[in-house]
């Protein structure tokens, strides 16, 4: 029998990426973490067997995450009572700008449009495993990338779209 703990230590740092990428706090991203690997755990013994493992526990982990976002939607925003200075050095300053910027953008995106560039672009996830982990055809995943690609561009490259509601 294969320790569970041996085949999932690899891919803590990936998750990790991952995680952070989705919550931009490292807190936070630490505890869907452990969360993501104490549900698989706890749901080994249930886990197919000729399936890839990368590929569930990050379906574990996006779909937790989901899970977290509905629940904070509905109990409303939070207001920090510390606000914390980031400072950084001037050669630093416009990067830091820069990546500022581009996750600002990304943050526009529809959750599947965001999750699908993470996966794919971050991760270095296939198409087809991609296209696993969110549950959809291959076909929906090169769709939605090429659709999150080209907002993101716009997005980047124009400031955020304002959108108009009708009012009849």
């Amino acid at each position: 029998m294969v320790d569970p703990g041996a085949l999932l230590e690899p891919l803590i740092p990936a998750l990790r990426r991952y995680a952070y990428a989705l919550l931009h706090d490292h807190a936070a991203a630490d505890d869907l973490v452990q969360d993501t690997l104490e549900r698989a755990l706890s749901r080994w013994t249930s886990r197919r067997p000729d399936g890839e493992l990368r590929a569930w526990l990050f379906a574990i982990l996006r779909n937790l995450n989901i899970d977290a976002y509905r629940q904070a939607r509905r109990r409303g925003a939070q207001v920090e009572v510390d606000e914390v200075d980031h400072s950084e050095t001037a050669t630093r300053q416009e990067t830091a700008l820069e990546a500022r910027d581009v996750l600002a953008a990304l943050d526009q995106l529809p959750e599947e449009q965001k999750s699908l560039l993470l996966l794919i672009g971050v991760e270095d996830f296939s198409y087809k495993e991609a296209a696993r982990v969110l549950d959809v055809p291959i076909g929906t995943v090169m769709s939605r990338l090429s659709r999150a690609r080209q907002r993101l561009r716009s997005v980047v490259e124009n400031g955020p779209v304002a959108l108009l509601r009708r009012v009849k």
